[in-house]
């Protein structure tokens, strides 16, 4: 399959990466940027057109500021070429769904960069609650402030993220949603968050979110009936505490987990999905505009 990037920054650069990783299924025709690139082998462009008009690529990444998405993906559109678009789908529910409808009528594969969802402990942590009922759910994803984020807030940077992954893994849609943030350091958008929900069948939710954190930290724990579920996005690590008695002693578990890199199992996914018509668990743009229509109304 004939592949192309757009933008060549910190993430597409990891696109290049793990594309070259597969190229038994990949061939990469061409990568663009508005910067000059030079060291790489493909044919370089800084003109997205005349990339897309001379390498004819059959899907392409867009792993651009998020400001430029949509003019990105409707350029490709045009041309009948799939699109994997780095999260978010676009900078505004409006832009998402113009780029949704356009997909829609050129019968276009359209997906939404969602990589935590092919973190392998995210999977395992799916399996171990298939059939559990489900109380609570709390996500911590923290860290330092990135000074590559120039053009958006913690809120559509990280808890995007943590929004997609909450309905992917208790597969509940959001009733409810108070969502409360600051701006501490970051010249114009908010760097603190908290946003708290209320999902289907009586569960609670809630995202902590921040770039006022020395360290990173990515954590989800699920409560449920008989189990409390800890699963560490960094480490790739899964525990479940259950047995509770009256004495305060518990049981613990670590979970085996096959580690794995998320987004060499997400491109593998994307290039299916481009040749099979299968989304699998990649995300949608219809999952990206209700993660947006959360994260950018407030």
């Amino acid at each position: 399959m004939k592949v192309a990037i757009i933008g060549l920054g910190a993430m597409g650069k990891n696109h290049y990466r793990i594309l070259k990783e597969l190229e038994e299924a990949v061939t990469i025709v061409g990568l663009c940027d508005t910067v000059a690139l030079y060291g790489y082998n493909e044919p370089c462009f800084v003109e997205v057109g005349d990339m897309l008009d001379n390498t004819k690529p059959e899907a392409v990444v867009i792993a651009t500021p998020t400001f430029l998405h949509k003019d990105m993906a409707l350029q490709c559109i045009s041309r009948g070429i799939h699109i994997f678009i780095e999260k978010p789908a676009a900078a505004t529910v409006e832009d998402a769904k113009i780029i949704q409808k356009a997909a829609q009528a050129k019968d276009v594969r359209s997906c939404i960069g969602h990589v935590e969802r092919f973190n392998p402990v995210v999977q395992a942590l799916q399996n171990e609650l298939k059939n559990r009922e489900i109380y609570t759910i709390s996500i911590t994803r923290v860290g330092p402030f990135p000074p590559r984020i120039a053009d958006v807030g913690v809120l559509t940077d990280l808890s995007v993220h943590d929004i997609d992954l909450m309905r992917f893994i208790t597969d509940r849609e959001i009733k409810n949603q108070a969502i409360f943030k600051s701006q501490k350091i970051h010249n114009h958008h908010e760097d603190n968050a908290v946003l708290n929900f209320e999902l289907d069948d009586n569960i609670v939710a809630n995202i902590l979110t921040n770039w006022l954190t020395p360290f990173k930290k990515r954590v989800i724990e699920v409560a449920c009936k008989q189990v409390y579920l800890e699963a560490d996005l960094i480490t790739q690590n899964l525990t479940e505490y259950s047995g509770y008695s009256k004495h305060n002693s518990y049981v613990v578990r670590d979970c085996h987990i096959k580690k794995d890199e998320p987004l060499l199992k997400e491109m593998e996914a994307f290039v299916h999905y481009v040749e099979t018509g299968a989304i699998g668990s990649l995300a949608s743009i219809e999952d990206s505009i209700i993660t947006l229509e959360v994260a950018t109304q407030v």
